[in-house]
């Protein structure tokens, strides 16, 4: 649930109120209200705001934005929050800012893949769903013998302006995909060279989600993105095709978070547990395609198995810990070549 960090900034509130009290409103010690900030889809917080609601009474009102925008806003308020969880952000830079955060253990902790726990902010940050980086291609407009399966290939002057890349300092995926590449290639002159051979081709994006919308458009012929958004276009029928990375790609997590200073606290802790949920995460997997960092819930229908994926070992805790220098490299390289 890797969404870009919108430039226009907050998206907005939604407020969902309960219609009805679950088996545990009635037991429960909690606030009767929690202030969710997250990066996820509008679709799933509809659908997971009410469902939680209903089973706790709990009050819920969400603040969705991209990571950037929602971290910024948590780090403006971080002397008086005014949130009190993160929810689907991208865990990288929420990593990256453990000060915000609260350490907290969910209740059913021992269900989350060990695998997806390791840089995450000493345990500050809870693994929510995992999402590989990929590549989609549209199938009109390249065949499939024609299709980058490396990287690399995109980095062929024969792909100028006919790739869409998010960009890096706006969009928690894209970033996810520039540590990816350095890890691929190296954090060196090499490794740079390769990642300044491909944004000297890419047409670069305020979002991630325009990126796989783009491509399945024919706005481009291809596009850097994460998988559930390249396969949302698949599952609704759009003329692309996704390729994991034969030079290797990362499979990170997204990440939840107690907000420090959280002003409703057991609320918070009750979203927190109910997120990363055997019902929530069977949910995702089957109505929004999203693979889960349980150990207990099966991949989406039709996906890849996670052990026919070339995965590279992704350091969460280096690509958290330096965001802001690979960041500031990669700016450094737009202004150079556009």
């Amino acid at each position: 649930m890797r969404r870009g960090w919108w430039v226009c900034g907050i998206v907005g509130f939604v407020v969902l109120t309960a219609t009805s009290m679950g088996a545990l409103a009635g037991t429960a010690d909690h606030e009767g209200q929690v202030v969710v900030y997250t990066a996820a889809q509008s679709t799933i917080v509809q659908a997971i705001g009410p469902m939680f609601e209903k089973k706790t009474g709990i009050k819920v009102q969400f603040v969705e934005a991209g990571t950037g925008e929602v971290l910024k806003r948590a780090r403006a308020e971080k002397d008086n929050p005014l949130g009190d969880v993160f929810w689907a952000l991208a865990a990288e830079p929420l990593a990256a800012n453990a000060d915000l955060l609260e350490p907290y253990t969910v209740t059913e902790d021992a269900r989350i893949n060990p695998i997806y726990k390791k840089g995450m902010a000493g345990g500050r940050v809870i693994p929510n769903n995992v999402t590989p980086m990929v590549i989609v291609y549209n199938k009109k407009l390249v065949s499939e013998a024609e299709a980058p399966k490396f990287w690399k290939a995109l980095a062929d002057p024969k792909w100028k302006d006919k790739i869409a890349y998010a960009a890096a300092d706006k969009s928690g995926s894209s970033y996810t995909i520039l540590a990816t590449l350095l890890t691929v290639f190296g954090e060196n002159d090499p490794g740079w060279k390769v990642v300044e051979d491909i944004m000297k081709n890419a047409k670069i994006l305020p979002s991630s989600s325009r990126v796989p919308k783009g491509v399945a458009d024919g706005e481009y012929h291809a596009g850097l993105t994460y998988e559930d958004a390249a396969m949302r276009q698949v599952a609704g029928g759009a003329p692309v095709g996704v390729i994991y990375p034969l030079d290797g790609t990362s499979i990170p997590p997204d990440g939840n978070a107690l907000i420090k200073g959280a002003k409703h606290p057991k609320a918070a802790r009750m979203f927190l547990d109910y997120a990363v949920s055997k019902e929530v995460m069977d949910l995702l997997a089957e109505k929004f395609s999203l693979r889960s960092a349980r150990t207990d819930v099966n991949p989406p229908k039709g996906f890849v198995p996670l052990g026919e994926i070339k995965a590279v070992a992704y350091d969460m805790e280096w690509a958290g810990k330096n965001y802001a220098v690979l960041v500031k490299k990669w700016q450094d390289i737009i202004v150079r070549v556009k």
